[in-house]
């Protein structure tokens, strides 16, 4: 356990619901990864996912949320907080969205519900690492304050690490 407190695990936004992953999420979140472009993983197989992000989750105090548009109900990716590349205490602010869901806006408001959840934790600077080419996510980040720390080059091309202190 950390020395944090606990990420609440429910957000809402004007249009968005964050929330806890259920069993039947797997379906959709399939269909998410395989917008990758690399292949659809099972449904089983993403349900195992699922088990290990729930109990991550127990252990850090951070969750990885899927997002639903409140008014549709449906569900069009994930935002949260991750260890990732970081460390539980200085974790990293993670999102993916359906290509549908690009250019509307949610990945700013959903991002920035999880930054007020982060400050709620007691943390002091959170990071986020994203491919060089990917413009539109360095400008959510961009527009919640996070700035450039370095670049570092892994197997998948460039990475950008950037980094917001919270107040």
């Amino acid at each position: 356990m950390t020395a944090y407190d606990t990420m609440p695990f429910h957000l809402e936004t004007e249009r968005l619901v964050l929330r806890p992953w259920v069993e039947s999420d797997a379906a959709d979140f399939c269909a998410l990864l395989s917008e990758r472009g690399k292949g659809t993983p099972t449904v089983e197989h993403i349900r195992t996912s699922i088990a290990e992000l729930l109990t991550a989750t127990s252990t850090t105090g951070i969750a990885l949320l899927p997002i639903q548009r409140r008014d549709e109900g449906d569900f069009i990716g994930y935002c949260g907080l991750i260890i990732g590349r970081s460390t539980v205490e200085e974790p990293e602010i993670a999102y993916e969205l359906f290509q549908r869901a690009h250019g509307r806006g949610y990945a700013t408001e959903a991002a920035g519900a999880v930054l007020k959840a982060a400050v709620a934790t007691g943390r002091k600077r959170l990071w986020s690492t994203v491919g060089a080419w990917n413009t539109p996510s360095l400008r959510v980040l961009e527009k919640l304050g996070f700035e450039r720390d370095h670049v570092s080059m892994e197997d998948n091309g460039e990475v950008v690490w950037l980094t917001r202190s919270l107040p």
